[in-house]
């Protein structure tokens, strides 16, 4: 059989239990599995189980899929103001051929869903280009054509599509975003903090922060963890990880300042970082800028 499989995850669920408390965190964190099951059964699909702080679900068709998933991320945002947070969901969903045993579902598709619900950032819903085909002419202005992903299994890389579904004036910066070179160029990307100068790129693949004299970006702040964060780089994009109990506080050149707490965040373009607390209050704050350069022997 073929169906939609969808993952939704709670994102930021562990930032939650510290700002709330255990008891009020896991009401809400309980009602946003409750409201995801809910906008599943509305849009004719089936919720196969609960993982943790995520729902997978079935629809059977790719329409059926988005639908929900654009209910689910509307619903969740609604419920995070009353309980004094801002909550979002990470989906990722892909229509293909499943094996169905004892109400479960496996196979590559189940993998590959749940692959995009990974890739997704807070309040994104991620699909793929072969998925995306199908759904009807309605969803057309909602994609949004993001890059193309090495897969486990796979011949051909995966292109991922993003399904839209808040209004323009809310929107949210993608952890996945716009790749940073083309394929005939390698991404690197310079980062300066005080007289430290590094470069992540096909030599250096990974730059470690913290308060660890051990860290290649040693911040020297009690509000910043000993292992706060990294920056690594993922084929040409560079991904942010934080691993802290402040958060890192990212501004990319333009835009409002993002708090990033165990969560993970794409650098792209021009901005800058702060690790525990906001830029403004920060006494050392790194400069980061991604750039593209023709490899050896390219001009």
């Amino acid at each position: 059989m073929a169906c939609a499989v969808l993952f939704a995850d709670v994102a930021g669920s562990t930032a939650l239990y510290d700002a709330l408390g255990d008891q009020r965190a896991f009401a809400l964190v309980d009602s946003c599995l409750s409201t995801m099951a809910g906008c599943t059964t509305e849009f004719h699909g089936r919720v196969v189980k609960t993982i943790g702080d995520a729902v997978m679900s079935v629809f059977g068709s790719a329409d059926d899929a988005a639908a929900a998933a654009a209910e689910m991320q509307f619903r969740v945002a609604r419920l995070g103001p009353p309980a004094g947070v801002q909550l979002g969901v990470r989906i990722g969903f892909h229509y293909g051929p499943v094996v169905e045993r004892d109400n479960d579902v496996f196979g590559d598709t189940v993998n590959l869903a749940s692959r995009l619900c990974d890739l997704a950032s807070k309040g994104q819903t991620v699909t793929d280009r072969e998925t995306a085909a199908r759904l009807s002419n309605l969803y057309a202005p909602s994609l949004r054509q993001l890059f193309s992903i090495p897969v486990k299994g796979k011949v051909d890389e995966v292109a991922l599509v993003e399904l839209m579904w808040q209004a323009a004036d809310q929107e949210m910066t993608a952890i996945v975003a716009t790749p940073t070179t083309s394929a005939t160029g390698w991404a690197r990307l310079a980062l300066v903090m005080g007289e430290v100068q590094l470069e992540i790129g096909p030599e250096r693949r990974k730059v470690t922060i913290g308060r660890d004299h051990e860290a290649n970006l040693t911040v020297r702040n009690p509000n910043v963890s000993r292992a706060h964060a990294t920056i690594e780089r993922r084929r040409d994009h560079f991904v942010l990880s934080d691993h802290s109990t402040n958060g890192t506080y990212v501004t990319f050149e333009g835009r409002d300042e993002l708090r990033v707490q165990h969560e993970e965040l794409t650098l792209v373009g021009h901005g800058w970082i702060a690790f525990g607390q906001p830029r403004a209050e920060a006494a050392q704050v790194a400069e980061f800028r991604c750039t593209a350069v023709p490899p050896p022997g390219r001009h």
